[in-house]
């Protein structure tokens, strides 16, 4: 396992939110966020071009610039390049999700050049010399070129040195692990696939990828809100959705069963991917210095592994969740 990736502790922040992602946010709050995140000892912080067209990874490196800069772990995306927008008029929004003006656009390219410069880019906006972990970000439809030309390209950057591990980041699990098997990468973002409400990844990624020595990053261990709340809603959202009845009501059963030992359901959300020996860091979603302050407590709440023995033993977890949990941080210092 490369270098970096013993660096990256239990909790990373993840700044998807600093790019206006749904609502809008200022530098301050987002300056507020790092600042607590730092005080609650999270040193891996994860951004992308994808995410407010640029502005979280300027956010991002504007609150870390006073940081030594051998003490934190950075991680961006490549895979969507940013070009300007010929189409833009006053006023127009992006149209993915992120509440910033739509003056570039993002186009797909995993060519080495496409990767090279999407890297070049993210560096000016991060006001950084290097990066430490690289991600083909969402590779679902390029497979071709994003393991061929995409990867090789970041390859050639951690043979050189000047980037410190290469990976994928991907909502799925089936094309991580082809990429695994088939390509020299170090670690895989996978989010949504290793949760309490799907343990999908155990079916080919995660064994292959602890045979193979690759770390695996575990993000939107929520499922998109449903697990994020200690009561689950009639509206509560499933993969960027509405979530249907029956998943509410597995994951208030999830719930009834944490509760009875007084552990909450996002406490359970966020300790559950340590069940497994791969999964090397959580990474949480955080826009302001309360959600900070929240995920740092969740990922600290004292969850016994005989909950998950209980849920296996309930039907509502994979039994092999919880053959491997034999420590809730699996070898992650916090």
């Amino acid at each position: 396992m490369r270098d970096v990736l013993t660096r990256l502790g239990p909790l990373g922040f993840g700044a998807a939110q600093f790019g206006n992602l749904n609502v809008e946010t200022d530098d301050q709050t987002c300056h507020a966020a790092v600042e607590a995140a730092w005080g609650a000892g999270i040193r891996y912080f994860d951004t992308a071009p994808h995410y407010g067209l640029g502005l979280s990874e300027r956010r991002l490196g504007a609150a870390l610039a006073d940081r030594p800069r051998d003490q934190f772990v950075v991680s961006t995306k490549a895979g969507r390049l940013l070009e300007p927008n010929p189409d833009y008029r006053r006023g127009d929004l992006d149209d993915q999700g992120f509440r910033v003006p739509a003056t570039s656009r993002r186009r797909w390219d995993f060519s080495r050049d496409g990767i090279l410069r999407s890297l070049e880019s993210s560096l000016d906006r991060l006001g950084l010399d290097r990066v430490d972990i690289v991600y083909l970000h969402d590779p679902d439809e390029h497979w071709e070129s994003a393991s061929t030309t995409g990867v090789s390209a970041l390859i050639e950057l951690r043979d050189e040195g000047v980037i410190g591990a290469v990976g994928v980041g991907m909502n799925q699990s089936a094309i991580p692990a082809r990429f695994v098997a088939e390509c020299d990468i170090d670690v895989v973002m996978l989010a949504g696939r290793y949760t309490l409400l799907d343990q999908s990844a155990l079916d080919d990624l995660l064994p292959l990828a602890l045979d193979r020595d690759v770390a695996i990053v575990a993000a939107g261990v929520y499922n998109s809100g449903i697990l994020s709340s200690v009561h689950v809603s009639d509206a509560a959202a499933y993969d960027y959705g509405q979530a249907p009845a029956e998943l509410i009501e597995h994951a208030r059963l999830i719930a009834k069963h944490a509760e009875a030992i007084d552990v909450t359901l996002p406490e359970a959300a966020v300790r559950f991917p340590f069940t497994h020996p791969a999964v090397r860091t959580v990474v949480l979603g955080m826009r302001t210095a309360r959600h900070v302050a929240s995920g740092a407590q969740r990922m600290h709440a004292s969850v016994p592994d005989a909950l998950w023995t209980d849920l296996a033993n309930s039907s509502l977890i994979d039994p092999r969740c919880a053959s491997t949990a034999a420590s809730p941080f699996q070898g992650a210092d916090s």
